[in-house]
């Protein structure tokens, strides 16, 4: 199983992963406004066990993995995509109403940020690749991050967040050609 400990917004998620592993270990951070008290916590679990920051898609819980990321900076992270984080019915969005084989998926491509982050990523790489300013950017955009596991993304995130994780051109391009085959 998982050795490092899941960082989770609440109970709901808490339940859904012992639904998916049995026995998985989390900390639930109880909302975006964490406290001096919790984010020490955090910090320790990560020096003792290492930690996996597994939060919703949606603002607040982007709010929490930074705040969590700025303390923690080689923390890794699983990302789910909206249309993954959907009940079937009703409003929300949240790890607690995707699926196992997702839930699976999205831990299993946690990362950590890469050393140094330097930027290699360049915007006129995207534009190359159609994955910002062009009409159907959004979809290509949904679509590489989907494949690499990094979350939903708009175009400014998506350069950040691939040079966050250290993704080369080169790995892009390889997404791309597989999927030409």
């Amino acid at each position: 199983m998982y050795k490092e400990v899941i960082i989770v917004e609440g109970r709901d998620d808490t339940r859904r992963l012992k639904e998916v592993f049995g026995e998985i270990e989390t900390f639930e951070t109880g909302g975006s406004a964490l406290d001096e008290t919790k984010l020490a916590q955090i910090e320790a679990l990560q020096k003792h066990r290492g930690i996996i920051v597994f939060t919703d898609p949606d603002f607040p819980g982007q709010k929490i993995r930074q705040t969590i990321s700025n303390i923690v900076p080689d923390a890794k992270h699983a990302y789910l995509d909206k249309a993954n984080a959907k009940p079937k019915s009703g409003k929300g969005l949240g790890v607690e109403h995707a699926n196992a084989e997702v839930i699976k998926k999205a831990l299993k491509q946690a990362m950590t940020p890469a050393a140094g982050n330097e930027q290699k990523i360049t915007q006129a790489f995207l534009v190359q690749l159609d994955l910002i300013g062009h009409a159907k950017s959004k979809q290509k955009r949904e679509w590489l991050a989907s494949r690499l596991g990094i979350g939903y993304v708009n175009g400014k995130q998506l350069m950040h967040r691939l040079n966050l994780f250290g993704i080369s051109e080169e790995q892009v391009l390889e997404v791309f050609e597989k999927s030409e085959n």
